[in-house]
């Protein structure tokens, strides 16, 4: 799943769509192709690269011979891989969303006195954005006095990072929690930004004490949204993180709809931690490599209050 970029310049944006809808016609092979080509040097990542432009003029030399539609979709792919790294890619599209998986939050107390919060991917599709938020937050609301925290966002595969961010909230600190660097600039994210996004006040949220110990659970299916809401507690003290290293799709993409109902996902900005480490690519390492992380965190969170 994909980490959608709203902050990305919108009128950028449209006039890059606009240019090129001017020129190709979609709904052929070639036009299509080039349409494709056009959004991705304007947009991706690493379409600054050598490796880039040598790409894209072997794919619109041979633009021309593309016969049919499936030899387009792949030359599209091939070119989203180079011009945006792994996250970008091409997207069929659905075709029934009855049939996709989305669950809520999972909160409970563990030993009575140490929060668990179970922080799944999350789209919007079957679990609406408020109730995502809210079955952690206010959970929190509730335990402001726990002995410990532990945030488990092993299997969290991405989707939208505001209502993810939004939901542990209380756990962070006022300011910038996140930046994404793109090819030219950074831009910073707060968590006030972060919490209108999921339409909430930010000094109505009571924050859980910055001594309190929290652990982060993670494995290699953590990623792109679950990623950037780890490294919003990266640098932070009383933070410690446990299990496998993730995904690596620490980066942020936008979506374009093309013209046969396929999307095209375009990585343009890699994330930045407040510790100034800019992540993309690689998977990020967890403090205690693992097979039983939560065992170990809850002996660690144990050792905090002793």
């Amino acid at each position: 799943m994909k980490k959608y970029l709203r902050l990305a310049g919108t009128i950028a944006l449209f006039s890059a769509i606009l240019s090129c809808s001017l020129f190709d016609n979609q709904h052929t092979p070639k036009g299509y192709v080039r349409h494709c080509i056009r959004l991705l040097d304007r947009q991706a990542l690493y379409a600054n690269t050598p490796e880039w432009q040598q790409t894209k003029k072997e794919i619109l030399t041979g633009a021309d011979s593309i016969s049919d539609m499936n030899d387009a979709h792949e030359a599209v792919s091939r070119a989203a891989f180079v011009a945006g790294g792994k996250h970008s890619r091409l997207v069929a599209p659905v075709i029934d969303t009855a049939a996709y998986r989305e669950n809520a939050p999972e909160v409970r107390l563990l030993k009575e006195d140490i929060v668990y919060i179970i922080l799944p991917a999350h789209s919007g599709i079957k679990v609406p954005d408020s109730l995502y938020v809210h079955t952690v937050l206010d959970f929190l609301q509730e335990n402001l006095d726990a002995k410990g925290v532990i945030l488990d966002l092993r299997d969290n595969s991405g989707g939208n990072m505001y209502p993810m961010i939004a939901a542990v909230s209380p756990l962070l600190p006022d300011g910038i929690v996140l930046s994404f660097k793109n090819r030219t600039h950074t831009m910073p994210v707060s968590l006030e930004y972060v919490l209108k996004n999921a339409r909430l006040q930010p000094g109505g949220i009571k924050k859980v004490s910055s001594t309190t110990p929290l652990a982060i659970l993670t494995n290699e299916w953590t990623a792109s949204s679950g990623e950037a809401t780890l490294l919003c507690f990266r640098g932070l003290e009383k933070v410690r993180t446990f299990g496998k290293p993730t995904a690596g799709y620490a980066s942020a993409n936008i979506v374009q709809e093309l013209a046969d109902g396929y999307q095209l996902l375009i990585t343009i900005s890699c994330d930045v931690a407040r510790t100034g480490e800019a992540f993309c690519d690689d998977p990020i390492d967890p403090d205690v490599h693992t097979e039983k992380a939560l065992e170990d965190a809850v002996e660690w969170i144990e050792s905090q209050n002793q």
